[in-house]
């Protein structure tokens, strides 16, 4: 019986045991965290999301948080704990840390009693093993790793293998060794490597009481590795920064330490590389260090000395004092001086306090601050001032807020001078976040072109959208060489807008560009024009255009082509229209009048900065006619193909360049004109202009043109042949003379390469010619020269039966004819065979500004006529 009872009660016992722990497991979430909270600063606690489970062999917990107030300060997710062969086990999936809820943390209170030192607290490490597959601590993603820790009472171990960081280190006793430390950073070409010793102070609660780092690295602004090095003893030390190639350092920091302060005293930096050498000086202190962050006091100065136009400059930035903190900074600084550049003077007062969280702080700038600039700013533009006033602009990582302003003066000795203002106020902007909305105006003069010029507009960057509102630019003339546009203006349509989003980027708007009559020399216009253009694309260097050109009844012209920001392609169409739309094109002084005719035009462009500009196209006119006071024409048709690239014209590229004139009314009737021109112009020796097919009727006889090449080698032979002398005295209608009768004849034409015109021509008829002097003309010669007069009477009707001219013209006009002719005169019902050689010279220019034809001809023969020989004179009955 007494067996059966105690048998009884050890069974309600362990039934007792089991209820209990099973109510202990099922409240675990509840009773472990409130445990936990003992040991826990005042203001945190832990939260468990569920009930820790056991799985092999080890007490897993789905997710552990930690937090400070209400932020989530860390959030351990699959953590397992366990104990194997004499080691405790602690593995984590997942380790995410919040740096901003560091500022959550109650302030540290000194514990009673005398504080533990670094040997106590390692004696107190129980042998484990921790793994952490990925430590994170926001917002510094970009470091995250795996970490691993080997702990033991005699030594530590620290493991941590991430993307970008790589660290390596032990602790034994108060010596720990860093085996490792490889950091990748955008600014680094390559990875960074450190490493060293220190020797920890028997608290590891200041500054290590010796120690040695180095390393080296690898910047992509420098072209040569950099090796680092921090040495120091007890409380003093120095960082140093040198290039193996060179003993002198980049950056010398000697430093002394007190449990008041840390002091940079003598600190000296120089940058070899940029476009001029820098170097400067630096001065640091930080007071109440130990008291931590919070209230560490930063004074100091650094400069920058620099050297270049306008002697020497000086840099200051001046720091505090004030502190920095994880909650509320307050560090006034100031940047004052002069930075003397190569070309480029610039004149800083800006004062400004850095405020807010170390970790997101804002930049505010005081009233007052103004940065300015002075200079060469390209070859020839001299910057006579430009000036930002930055009053009250604020920066952070948020981006800009404030009023943003600019004025730039400038000129340029030979293209003029200008004036820039652009005013307008930012929200919170960085490029593609934010806003800035600005308007600007400015005005100028543009010397080569004689022209006065202003501008004004409006635009805003809101996130990615980029848009210029309004604009409006211009001059009040544009005068160049023999042309003058009158008050050409540029003007948005609609708004020119780039949105920069790459998933929906598009870039469009609309221009037009107006112009009053162009006025040329020549005394001729071009009615007021105006040029529209739509645009349309991804980008500014990619998008589609389109539009027309139109000045009055000229036109329309139709453009379109593409950008695709290293070449422009387009094309142009000009539909057919009436040539009498040129009318105002031609100066009233001419006294030509279009009367007639069709223009079509089609034109392909391209232009890039290697290239440059090259079309090619081709013009058709159709039946163009033209009247003046003393002539007209007729039926003219005009084909022109060609090509443009680097200033030289391939003319006839898809078949020759081809005239064709139906009449030309003048003294005499010229018809059925053609000619054929191919070549290049500027011509050369390797690429010819030749001009061929050049044929014309007129005087019943016609005129004919042998190929002519340019560079000329050899003459091009005009032909003539049956040309009426009848018709041409009728055209030129002299009194005095009357001829009939035909004539040929072969002019060899020098344009190139020759001091001649015409070498060697020749003139000769084609069957007989009759000449006959006017009855008056003949007997007033013969009353005031009486030999003039009888050597006259041979001449006053004659047939000619040979008749043969040579003559040479040279560059200058001079002619020289040689005469021959041989022929039958009758007088006084008498046959006289009559041989008749002379020679003229006379400067063919001047002769054509007066065609006198038959008072000429009398003065010669009063002055040359003489009587035949015996010998060459016959008397027939």
């Amino acid at each position: 019986m007494a067996k059966r009872r105690r048998l009884s009660f050890v069974l309600a016992s362990l039934l007792a045991l089991v209820l209990l722990v099973l109510a202990l497991v099922s409240s675990v979430t509840h009773w472990l965290p409130r445990l936990a909270g003992i040991w826990l600063p005042a203001g945190t606690r832990i939260a468990l999301d569920a009930a820790p489970r056991w799985r092999q062999g080890a007490l897993w917990f789905p997710a552990v948080r930690y937090l400070a107030a209400d932020c989530l300060l860390a959030e351990l997710q699959h953590l397992s704990l366990g104990y194997q062969n004499g080691r405790w086990q602690a593995r984590a999936q997942r380790l995410a840390l919040d740096s901003a809820c560091l500022s959550r943390l109650p302030a540290e209170k000194e514990a009673a009693g005398a504080p533990r030192s670094l040997a106590q607290w390692q004696a107190l490490l129980p042998p484990a093993d921790v793994t952490i597959d990925r430590l994170m601590v926001n917002p510094y993603q970009s470091w995250a790793g795996a970490l691993r820790l080997t702990l033991d009472p005699d030594a530590q171990q620290l493991d941590y293998q991430g993307d970008n960081l790589r660290l390596r280190a032990d602790l034994h006793g108060q010596q720990l060794a860093l085996r490792q430390l490889t950091l990748q950073a955008p600014a680094l070409s390559e990875p960074v490597s450190l490493h060293g010793t220190l020797k920890l102070t028997e608290f590891a609660n200041g500054v290590p009481e010796s120690g040695e780092l180095g390393g080296d690295f690898t910047l992509t602004q420098v072209p040569h590795p950099l090796r680092f090095a921090l040495v120091w003893q007890q409380q003093q030390g120095r960082l140093m920064l040198q290039t193996p190639q060179n003993d002198e350092p980049l950056v010398d920091l000697p430093w002394q330490v007190t449990p008041q302060q840390i002091r940079i005293e003598g600190g000296r930096w120089r940058w070899p590389w940029a476009a001029q050498p820098l170097a400067g000086g630096v001065a640091l202190a930080f007071s109440h260090w130990q008291q931590g962050l919070e209230t560490t006091e930063i004074s100091g100065r650094l400069n920058m000395l620099t050297q270049g136009r306008g002697g020497k400059g000086n840099i200051v930035l001046s720091l505090g004092p004030g502190r920095l903190s994880l909650t509320d900074s307050q560090l006034p600084l100031r940047l004052t001086g002069e930075s003397k550049l190569a070309a480029l003077q610039f004149y800083a007062s800006l004062p400004g306090t850095l405020q807010g969280s170390l970790l997101n702080p804002q930049l505010h700038i005081a009233p007052g601050a103004l940065l300015r600039m002075r200079g060469r700013l390209l070859s020839t533009l001299e910057v006579d001032e430009a000036r930002w006033p930055l009053a009250g602009v604020s920066l952070s990582a948020s981006g800009i807020n404030g009023r943003l302003q600019a004025i730039l003066s400038a000129h340029d000795r030979q293209k003029g001078r200008f004036t820039l203002h652009l005013d307008g106020r930012a929200k919170e902007f960085w490029p593609d976040r934010g806003r800035w909305a600005w308007r600007y105006w400015g005005n100028g003069y543009l010397a080569p072109l004689d022209a006065k010029w202003d501008v004004q507009g409006s635009g805003s960057w809101q996130d990615s959208a980029l848009t210029l509102a309004t604009l409006s630019t211009g001059f009040d003339r544009l005068h160049y060489g023999m042309t003058t546009v009158n008050q050409p203006r540029l003007r948005l349509a609609q708004p020119l807008v780039w949105q920069r989003d790459a998933g929906q980027a598009a870039f469009y708007g609309e221009m037009s560009l107006d112009a009053a009559a162009t006025r040329f020399d020549s005394g001729g216009y071009l009615p007021p024009s105006r040029l529209t253009l739509a645009l349309k694309g991804r980008d500014p260097a990619h998008f589609l255009f389109n539009g027309s050109l139109q000045a009055q009844p000229i036109g329309p012209v139709r453009v379109n082509g593409r950008w695709d920001g290293e070449r422009l392609r387009g094309q142009a169409w000009w539909p057919e229209q009436s040539l009498t739309v040129f009318q105002p094109l031609l100066s009233p002084e001419l006294k030509m009048n279009i009367t007639g005719g069709s223009l079509r035009a089609q034109v392909a462009f391209s232009a890039a900065e290697q290239q440059g500009f090259t079309a090619g196209g081709h013009w058709v006119v159709q039946n163009g006619a033209l009247w003046m006071p003393d002539n007209s024409i007729e039926g003219v048709d005009f084909s022109l193909p060609f090509r443009l690239h680097q200033s030289r014209w391939s003319l006839g590229t898809h078949g020759p360049v081809s005239l064709r004139i139906k009449s030309i009314n003048n003294q005499f009737l010229i018809h059925d004109v053609t000619a054929q021109l191919r070549g290049s112009w500027p011509w050369q020796e390797s690429e010819p202009l030749t001009l061929s097919n050049v044929s014309l009727a007129l005087l019943g006889g016609t005129l004919s043109l042998s190929q002519l090449r340019l560079p000329q080698h050899q003459p091009a032979i005009i032909r003539l042949r049956d040309l009426s002398l009848s018709e041409l005295i009728t055209a030129l209608k002299p009194k005095q003379i009357a001829m009939s009768g035909r004539i040929n004849g072969e002019l060899p034409l020098w344009l190139d390469n020759s001091p001649w015109l015409v070498k060697d021509g020749w003139i000769a008829n084609s069957g007989n010619l009759t000449l006959r002097l006017d009855k008056q003309m003949a007997d007033a010669i013969t009353r005031n020269n009486m030999a003039a007069g009888a050597a006259l009477d041979w001449l006053r009707y004659m047939e000619i039966s040979r008749s043969w001219a040579t003559l040479n013209l040279n560059t200058i006009g001079d002619l020289t004819l040689q005469a021959e002719v041989n022929g039958t005169s009758r007088f006084s019902n008498r046959n006289q065979h009559v041989n008749l050689n002379y020679r003229h010279q006379e400067n063919l220019f001047q002769l054509w500004r007066s065609l006198r034809f038959g008072d000429n001809l009398q003065s010669w023969v009063e002055q040359n006529a003489t009587l035949p020989s015996q010998k060459d004179s016959k008397h027939e009955n």
